[in-house]
């Protein structure tokens, strides 16, 4: 049974290893090993760091050892900027579980729609969330010297 609790800094770098494994092994069912490549060289740790400190809600979803399993970012005004899940533990409830909890918390800011830009695998966690796909997103990262394409899909959910 995982717990859901707010973020601590102690967690940063099980979140980081969790956030890799996620897309170096989860994402390669949607997406190519050069745009796995791509997607994981854009990942830093900093940012989860520089988002605590400004306060974004990160709510991690941690097994009996109190260890990170999954987490989730919400920023203000409602952006919903990471959900990842360590490989090990997909399709065990615990997106459903920290998108539950992360509505709470934009409800108690006001918040009224939440958005985020789900991957291909995400996409249908989302879907079965209540959150509605608004259109997909095609795009390039930069990486090794060339670009690479990618995609997501930018998706709502009004909560009221």
């Amino acid at each position: 049974m995982a717990v859901i609790r707010p973020y601590r800094p102690s967690d940063a770098e099980t979140i980081a290893a969790l956030t890799l494994a996620a897309i170096r092994t989860t994402a390669l069912r949607a997406y190519s090993p050069a745009q796995v490549e791509a997607w994981s060289g854009r990942y830093s740790v900093e940012r989860l760091l520089e988002g605590a400190a400004k306060g974004d809600v990160i709510l991690v979803a941690t097994g009996a050892d109190d260890c990170p399993l999954a987490y989730t970012v919400l920023e203000g005004g409602g952006h919903l900027d990471m959900l990842f899940c360590h490989p090990d533990h997909t399709g065990k409830g615990l997106a459903f579980a920290l998108l539950a909890e992360v509505e709470d918390a934009a409800r108690a800011q006001g918040v009224t729609r939440i958005v985020t830009e789900a991957s291909e695998l995400a996409r249908p966690v989302f879907e079965r969330a209540g959150y509605t796909v608004l259109h997909r997103r095609d795009f390039t990262i930069p990486f090794d010297g060339g670009e690479v394409a990618i995609h997501n899909y930018a998706m709502e959910r009004l909560i009221g």
